[in-house]
C-alpha cells in the first residue's frame, strides 16, 4: 500500500471502506487460512475482525523473518545498566529460545487457550515468555513486576492461569527487589497456592523454590523440546492486559490475534515510519500496553530490531542514559513517555549530555502515555534536532489513535496536539446529550464504531462490563473517558480525563490547559493541576509544580509568576490562586501523575494508595504541601 504524501486520501479510504482498506493492509501478515469476512458485524456493537481466518502471531514475529532472509539480523537487544549486562539475539536465536520456552510450557501442561500470568522484570526472558505463549496459542497476561501481592492476586483470580512465569527479583538503582515472596503471597491470597511456577533465578538475588511446584527456568530450558507454532483463530485472544477499574476490580482488556497483528505491523510503517531492518526502541515496560505493542509485537512483526531496556531515564548513571542507548545500538526511532523527558530536563535543562553521543542515526522521537505539554515537546526537539511527535491512545486501543503519521505524510507539528486521527479511527467530540461539538469546543472524545483492528473487543469474562463501561454512554461510539476538542484544521487536542474538566462557578475549564501554562514557565520541570471542592464556586484549581535543577528564583517568586501567567492567559474566571512547589509528584510506575489521589487528599477524602504507585513515600510530602495551601479545608 503506497501511502507516502497522502494522509487525507488514506484516512478517507479507511473511513469509506473499512473492510477493503484493512483487507489490503492484512496482506502484510502471513495467514494459515484466509478470512470469511473482514469485519463481522453480526453482533453489533460487538464487532470482530477477520472472522474465519487462522494465523500464528509468533510465526509472524519470528519464523517468517528467519525463512525470508533476516535470520542473522538482530531481533532483540537487552540492555541493562542496572544489571551491568547486555544480551543480543538474532531472529534465528530468538526463534529458537522462544520455541524451547514454548516447549517448557507444553511440558508443564499448557495448551491452546490456557492462560499464563507473566510477572517479570525487564529481562529478555519476559519477551521470550510472551512470544512462547503466542507460539502455542496460550493467552498471556503480563503483570508489572513488583506489583503488590493483593493486586497480583486479583489478576490471578480473574485469569485463572495454568502456569505462572516469574523471576527471583527485579532491579532498582542500588538494590534488588524480591519478587518471589510477593508471588507466593499472591497465590495464597488467590486460593491457588499449587499453581505451577516457572522461575528465572537472577544472580543479583536468588530465591527459595517450593518443592514440587516451582520449576527452575534455566534447568527446564536446557532439557526442553522445541515447540512448533500452533494455528489459532484470528478472533482468538492473544493476551489479557489489566487496567485499573473504577470499582477497584481490574479490567482485563482482551486483544485478539488477527486484528492485532494486522494493526501493529501497519502502525510501525504508517505511524512510526519504521521499515524492516530499522532499530526501534520503546522506553517502557512489558507490564504496560506500550511494552506489549512496541517492545515486543510491533517491531518484530515489522522485522525491526527492538531494544529492551532495564534502567531509568536518570540515575543509571545520569540524565544521558537514553542518549547512550540510542548511540550504542544505532536507534532510528525512539518512543517513550513525556514524564521521562521532564525528568531529563530537570537534571540537564540545557541538554548538555546529548553532545557526548553520536545520534546521527536517530530520526524521530515519539512521546505518549500522558499529555505531551508543548514545553517538553519543544525542548526535546531543540536538544535532539529531530521531530518530537506526540501521539494519543490508551491501553484499550492498543496502538495510536491520534498521531502525526510519519510513514504516510508528515504534517506540521502543533505542540500540545498529537496531530490528526490515524486512518481507521473516526474521532468525534460530543456534548453530554450526544451532539457533536463545534470546532474548538471541549467535549467528550469518542470513537465511532466499528473501531479499527487491534483495539479491544471485550473485557475478560465480562462482556456486560465492556458494554457498560465503553459502549452504552453514547450508542454507536466508544467512550474514551478523555476530554478534548478538534480545531478548525482537524487537529485533535486531548486535554484531560473527563473528570478533570472542572466546573468553576459554572465555567467548564480544562486542568490540562492550566498545566500547559504552568509547564511553559522556564523554571518549571513538571506540573499537575486538580480541581478541588469549593463551597462557593463548586470547584477551584490547585497546582503543584516541580522545579528544574539550578533555579535561581525563590519558590514564592515562581508561584506568584505562575498565578499571574494563568490569570493572563485564561482570565480571572479560572480562579487560579493556589500553587505550591514540591520535590516530586506522585506517579504510577509508567509515569502518570496520580491526580485523583492529589484531589482526594485535598478534599479530605479517604486515600486508597493505588497499586500502581511508584513510591508511596511521596504521599506525606504532598500532604504537607496541601496543608501549606490550607487543604483540606473545613466544610462551609
Amino acid at each position: 500500500m503506497d501511502m507516502a504524501g497522502s494522509y487525507e486520501k488514506t484516512r478517507a479510504a479507511a473511513l469509506a471502506d473499512p473492510a477493503g482498506f484493512w483487507a489490503e493492509v492484512a496482506r502484510g501478515i502471513d495467514w494459515v487460512k484466509p478470512w470469511d469476512k473482514v469485519v463481522d458485524d453480526a453482533r453489533k456493537p460487538f464487532y470482530r475482525w477477520f472472522a474465519g481466518a487462522e494465523l500464528n502471531t509468533c510465526y509472524n514475529c519470528l519464523d517468517r523473518h528467519v525463512e525470508r532472509g533476516r535470520a542473522d539480523q538482530l531481533a532483540l537487544v537487552y540492555d541493562s545498566p542496572l544489571a551491568g549486562a547486555q544480551r543480543k539475539f538474532t531472529y534465528r536465536e530468538l526463534r529458537d529460545e522462544v520455541a524451547r520456552c514454548a516447549g517448557v510450557l507444553r511440558g508443564m501442561g499448557v495448551q491452546k487457550g490456557d492462560r499464563v500470568v507473566i510477572y517479570m522484570p525487564m529481562v529478555a526472558e519476559a519477551a521470550i515468555a510472551m512470544l512462547a505463549c503466542a507460539r502455542i496459542g496460550a493467552v498471556h497476561s503480563v503483570v508489572f513486576g513488583g506489583f503488590a501481592a493483593p493486586e497480583l492476586a486479583k489478576r490471578v483470580v480473574d485469569a485463572r492461569p495454568k502456569v505462572m512465569m516469574s523471576a527471583s527479583c527485579g532491579l532498582l538503582p542500588g538494590k534488588a527487589v524480591p519478587y518471589k515472596p510477593l508471588l507466593d503471597e499472591a497465590l495464597e491470597i488467590a486460593g491457588a497456592p499449587d499453581t505451577p511456577c516457572l522461575v528465572l533465578q537472577r544472580p543479583e538475588l536468588r530465591c527459595e523454590m517450593v518443592a514440587g511446584r516451582d520449576v527452575d527456568w534455566q534447568d527446564a530450558m536446557s532439557r526442553a523440546e522445541p515447540a512448533d507454532c500452533v494455528p489459532v483463530a484470528a478472533t482468538d485472544p492473544l493476551y489479557v492486559i489489566y487496567t485499573s477499574g473504577t470499582t477497584g476490580k481490574p479490567k482485563g482488556v482482551v486483544r485478539d490475534n488477527g486484528g492485532h497483528a494486522v494493526a501493529l505491523r501497519w502502525s510501525m510503517e504508517a505511524v512510526f515510519g519504521a521499515q524492516p531492518g530499522d532499530v526501534y526502541w520503546a522506553g517502557s515496560d512489558v507490564g504496560w500496553v506500550v511494552g506489549h505493542s512496541y517492545i515486543v509485537y510491533g517491531p518484530l512483526l515489522q522485522g525491526c530490531t527492538t531494544i529492551l531496556y532495564e534502567g531509568k531515564p536518570v540515575g543509571t548513571p545520569d540524565a544521558g542514559a537514553f542518549w547512550r542507548v540510542c548511540a550504542e545500538h544505532g536507534v532510528n526511532v525512539f518512543f517513550t513517555a513525556p514524564t521521562a523527558f521532564r525528568a531529563i530536563k530537570k537534571e540537564d535543562p540545557e541538554g548538555a549530555l546529548v553532545k557526548r553521543y553520536d545520534l546521527s542515526r536517530f530520526r524521530t522521537l515519539f512521546l505518549a502515555g500522558e499529555r505531551g505539554d508543548p514545553d517538553t515537546i519543544e525542548w526535546a526537539q531543540r536538544i535532539l534536532g529531530v521531530p518530537a511527535i506526540d501521539n494519543w491512545w490508551q491501553t484499550e486501543l492498543g496502538w495510536p489513535a491520534i498521531s502525526n503519521c510519519m510513514g504516510i505524510e508528515v504534517l506540521p507539528v502543533h505542540p500540545g496536539s498529537p496531530t490528526k486521527p490515524v486512518p481507521g479511527f473516526d474521532i468525534r467530540i460530543l456534548d453530554e446529550e450526544g451532539n457533536e461539538k463545534p470546532a474548538g469546543e471541549i467535549g467528550s472524545l469518542v470513537i465511532k464504531l466499528p473501531m479499527p483492528p487491534g483495539t479491544l473487543y471485550t473485557l475478560w469474562n465480562n462482556e456486560k462490563g465492556y458494554e457498560e463501561t465503553y459502549l452504552s454512554r453514547y450508542p454507536g461510539y466508544y467512550l474514551s473517558g478523555d476530554a478534548g476538542f478538534v480545531d478548525a484544521e482537524g487537529y485533535g487536542w486531548v486535554m484531560s480525563r473527563i473528570d478533570d474538566i472542572i466546573n468553576v462557578a459554572g465555567h467548564r475549564l480544562s486542568t490540562g490547559q492550566m498545566e500547559e501554562i504552568l509547564a511553559s514557565h522556564p523554571d518549571v520541570a513538571e506540573a499537575a493541576v486538580v480541581g478541588v471542592a469549593d463551597a462557593l464556586k463548586g470547584q477551584v484549581p490547585l497546582g503543584l509544580v516541580v522545579l528544574k535543577s539550578g533555579v535561581k528564583h525563590s519558590d514564592e517568586e515562581v508561584c506568584r509568576d505562575l498565578v499571574a501567567r494563568v490569570r493572563s492567559q485564561l482570565g480571572a474566571v479560572a480562579d487560579f490562586k493556589s500553587v505550591h512547589v514540591v520535590a516530586r509528584l506522585p506517579k504510577t510506575r509508567s509515569g502518570k501523575v496520580l491526580r485523583v489521589t492529589i484531589r482526594t487528599m485535598a478534599d479530605g477524602g479517604e486515600v486508597k494508595v493505588p497499586a500502581t504507585i511508584e513510591d508511596d513515600a511521596v504521599l506525606p510530602e504532598i500532604k504537607a504541601a496541601l496543608a501549606a495551601l490550607g487543604y483540606p479545608r473545613a466544610p462551609a
